[in-house]
């Protein structure tokens, strides 16, 4: 057990994703319309190995509770009004994060009677982390940098 704590220590450092930050952010996440290329990505982030619980970011159930609202994929048109109630329900002040390739707008695959567009085309994007998907890498620093920023 102490050498796997070791290790892990040993992986953190490695991360370089420093300790001096702070505050914290609470999100929630709202699948759109995406492949969940994405939505496995973003569930790496919060593995040990990356651990952004330790910096106060973490993912919560409700929206009433969330500070930034983050969207994956390309808005189609039955998550519309979902997203829109998601957002309405968030108090203020809050942020709008668009991950992913799909909620930015580009490459995307579908019908066009099907599709509303990128997340910004309905909410005010904040932050906008490219990538078919982004790396749990540079998902988590462009979140801690959304802490950073605050």
């Amino acid at each position: 057990m102490l050498t796997l704590l070791r290790d892990l220590r040993r992986l953190r450092r490695n991360l370089e994703l420093g300790r001096s930050r702070v505050g914290s952010l609470a999100l929630r996440h709202v699948d759109a319309g995406s492949c969940n290329g994405c939505e496995h990505e973003l569930t790496l982030v919060s593995s040990p190995y990356y651990d952004l619980q330790r910096f106060g970011l973490g993912v919560v159930a409700s929206p009433r509770h969330a500070d930034v609202l983050l969207v994956t994929g390309t808005v189609t048109t039955r998550m519309h009004a979902p997203l829109l109630a998601a957002y309405e329900a968030m108090p203020e002040p809050r942020l709008v994060a668009a991950l992913g390739d799909c909620a930015l707008g580009c490459g995307v695959l579908g019908t066009a009677s099907a599709l509303v567009g990128p997340v910004e085309r309905v909410l005010p994007v904040d932050l906008r982390i490219p990538g078919c998907p982004p790396s749990p890498g540079e998902i988590a620093e462009a979140l801690l940098g959304l802490l950073d920023a605050r």
